[in-house]
């Protein structure tokens, strides 16, 4: 096969936790596209993203890069004009990259002229080309909110309001469960998938690359019907948290202003019973269920558009999350802390290249957002750039399990606010020395902050990571190991682009820089 003849179709569901799948084991979210789509292709179980929140993370998707590499922070902070990107690189093998949604990359304002409104933007990315203009603001999408004016909403510009006459049932089950005003038809993401339709049966007949960035299930957790009440808050699985949320504080100083800083869209009181026996907390998680669900089935009408038009066979489907959601473990909502749910995600991938033999597969290796660009651009005959800090997947999804891989995943998070001096004040330090830096193997976990103590959990004791045993001196020996395991990773992955080359007298020499494993 021709690898550049295939199509390429990258999917991000933005806050999409990687338990959230009925393939994965989850007794109550249902997800039979998603299902489908992992029975036809690779399915990998511990797939990790490498920072938060959606800028950085999709940074590390569309760069090949770790954070500490391509320091696109926060949201907002600009990407490096000088790094490439999956986008530039695709157009190598002459595909012109398409998007519709949103990276949350900003471009550098050094490339751009004084007073370019694009530097006002926490969006763009050099090298894709938006097929739905509008849609790159996320829940502020003038596109989409264009279409819902055209089809006649009164309240048109504020798409997440809720119906009336469910104040009763408000009261009883939480702010979360009343539905979306809007006809299922008609939400976000039905919007996102009835563009990436068109875009397949426009493009038919040619490869063509489509990143489609979805916004859900991203708050606010307001669903549309049937999707609000698909899901019991009675049957919710339990959450994973301590007795109190004073017992939550009282793990890190990073944890009270973690939960100062709730990402909550509707708000949900911290100040009531445990999330188990809280009806607003269970609620908001059966409407989260219900968001994932209704991804599944717009995901699946663009499956089904591709068989129609003969070109499902020939596509190459990544499915992945920018990050997780906390969704009330550990008494948090959002995404930004060093716990698993935040960065735990999906990633499924039907290529057209694995063998019949091997569809359906499952990869419980470790597995990284920075593999996502050199798998992608393998798939489509493109040499993987030395900026890439990943390993493409091609050997598992030929169906061949290498004998050397990681044996642990990095993330990091920055917690600086450039217009927010407080938070340097709060915890007496610079602001480059807010964030930390997560290392995690099958057994442990090691979090180290630039400037607060450290975090070690002993994941085979206690997988939810409920007990910080950082100050137990049984813990320090392994903590060492961890720590050392860390600064191995830092120094062989700083930026190498000229570090393999010298100049001689008979010109540039390159020396061989493939590496054992990453």
């Amino acid at each position: 096969m021709n690898p550049a003849a295939i199509n390429v179709l990258l999917v991000t569901a933005d806050q999409f936790r990687a338990d959230c799948l009925s393939v994965a084991g989850h007794r109550l979210v249902r997800t039979p596209a998603l299902d489908a789509l992992a029975a036809e292709g690779m399915r990998f179980t511990r797939h990790f993203g490498q920072a938060l929140p959606c800028g950085p993370a999709r940074a590390s998707i569309l760069t090949g890069m770790y954070q500490m590499n391509h320091r696109a922070v926060r949201n907002g902070t600009p990407l490096d004009a000088a790094f490439t990107n999956l986008a530039r690189e695709s157009r190598g093998a002459g595909y012109m990259p398409f998007i519709i949604g949103y990276t949350d990359s900003s471009l550098d304002p050094r490339q751009l002229n004084d007073g370019d409104p694009q530097a006002r933007y926490e969006e763009g990315l050099f090298g894709l080309k938006q097929y739905a203009p509008g849609s790159e603001h996320a829940s502020r999408d003038s596109d989409w909110l264009l279409h819902l004016k055209e089809l006649g909403y009164p309240d048109w510009n504020t798409p997440f309001a809720q119906k009336p006459g469910y104040e009763a049932d408000t009261a009883r089950r939480g702010p979360t469960y009343a539905p979306s005003q809007l006809e299922p038809e008609h939400s976000d993401t039905a919007y996102t998938a009835d563009r990436a339709i068109r875009f397949f049966n426009q493009f038919a007949g040619q490869p063509w690359f489509l990143h489609v960035s979805f916004l859900r299930p991203h708050p606010p957790f307001i669903a549309p019907e049937p999707w609000h009440e698909m899901y019991s808050p009675d049957d919710v699985p339990d959450f994973e948290a301590l007795p109190s949320l004073d017992d939550e504080r009282e793990i890190h100083p990073f944890m009270p202003f973690r939960l100062e800083r709730l990402e909550m869209n509707p708000k949900l009181p911290l100040d009531g019973p445990h999330p188990n026996d809280n009806p607003a907390w269970r609620q908001a998680r059966a409407t989260y269920y219900g968001l994932v669900s209704e991804v599944d089935h717009h995901f699946g009408r663009m499956v089904e558009a591709l068989r129609g038009l003969g070109q499902y066979e020939n596509t190459l489907i990544v499915f992945t999350s920018d990050h997780g959601e906390m969704l009330g473990d550990h008494w948090c909502w959002g995404k930004e802390t060093p716990f698993d749910q935040a960065t735990h995600v999906p990633l499924i991938i039907r290529s057209p290249a694995t063998p019949a033999a091997a569809r359906g597969g499952v990869v419980d290796s470790f597995t990284e957002h920075v593999d996502l660009m050199p798998t992608i651009l393998n798939a489509i005959g493109v040499p993987v750039p030395l900026q890439c800090d990943g390993r493409s997947l091609s050997s598992f999804l030929a169906g061949e399990f290498p004998s050397l891989w990681r044996d642990d995943v990095r993330w990091e998070y920055d917690f600086r606010a450039v217009a927010d001096p407080a938070i340097d004040a709060r915890f007496g330090c610079s602001i480059d020395e807010l964030s930390f830096s997560v290392v995690r193997t099958d057994d442990a976990k090691y979090v180290h902050f630039a400037s607060l103590p450290p975090l070690y959990y002993d994941l085979a004791a206690d997988p939810h990571e409920l007990d910080n045993r950082a100050n137990d001196p049984a813990s320090a020996q392994p903590m060492l190991s961890l720590a050392q395991r860390m600064l191995d990773w830092r120094i062989a992955f700083n930026r190498r682009e000229l570090t393999g080359t010298t100049l001689t007298r008979d010109g540039p020499l390159e020396a061989d820089r493939r590496r054992r494993i990453v």
